[in-house]
């Protein structure tokens, strides 16, 4: 009989290629590619796509490639007292459809706003007013798609407003807007339209100044 003990072997630990990714990790890599855009790293269209791809991922393995061609974000820790606050996100699913065939489809008032919306318009017409809206995450995605129709997004005037898209026989129109403040919520609006229009830009006077007050007033709601 053999006697001689033997070393217990030391259990494997996951892959990164199947460890399931949190919405922590999806965060991270979504303000990496951020400040990469910012910077002029990454291209409005870019940084869409791979945005776009973050949200889809399931696994950590999905979103390291993503940011393996960007530095890692420098710079001084941000202030733990933000002057934007932002609420619990929404259970990781699909994204939020709003969608107009002959007919109209508004979303507007306070409400909380997902990480991704998809908008879409065969001769009818979506708004998306987020002036009053409460951000549940800093990075919100639209993709916008007009056919024969309307797709109007309103931001508030302190918040980012970014995005990229085609028209075709029509119009693609986003307003860009850089907030001062790197904390404040960045909207990025992709897509195309076909013999219709897709607009995004500021209301004129609507900010958010008291969106930690709102915030809390909702949550104790």
């Amino acid at each position: 009989m053999d006697l001689e003990k033997h070393p217990q072997q030391p259990t494997a630990r996951a892959e990164p290629d199947v460890i399931r990714a949190s919405d922590a990790d999806r965060d991270r890599i979504a303000d990496i590619l951020r400040e990469a855009m910012a910077e002029g790293r990454l291209t409005a269209e870019e940084h869409g796509e791979r945005v776009d791809a973050v949200y889809r991922a399931k696994t950590v393995g999905e979103l390291e490639p993503l940011v393996r061609d960007l530095p890692a974000p420098g710079g001084a820790a941000r202030p733990s007292t933000a002057p934007y606050a932002y609420g619990p996100e929404a259970p990781a699913g699909p994204a939020e459809n709003l969608v107009a065939v002959f007919s109209s489809s508004t979303r507007r008032g306070r409400w909380r706003v997902g990480g991704r919306t998809n908008a879409f318009s065969l001769f009818g017409s979506v708004e998306i007013d987020l002036t009053e809206a409460l951000f549940g995450q800093r990075l919100t995605v639209i993709n916008a798609t007009s056919i024969f129709g309307s797709v109007e997004i309103r931001v508030p005037e302190n918040i980012s407003l970014r995005g990229s898209g085609t028209g075709i026989f029509g119009n693609f129109e986003v307003v860009t807007l850089e907030s001062g403040d790197p904390e404040a919520p960045v909207v990025v609006v992709n897509g195309y339209s076909v013999f219709g229009s897709v607009e995004a830009k500021p209301k004129r006077g609507k900010f958010i100044a008291d969106l930690q007050d709102r915030l809390r007033k909702h949550l104790r709601g």
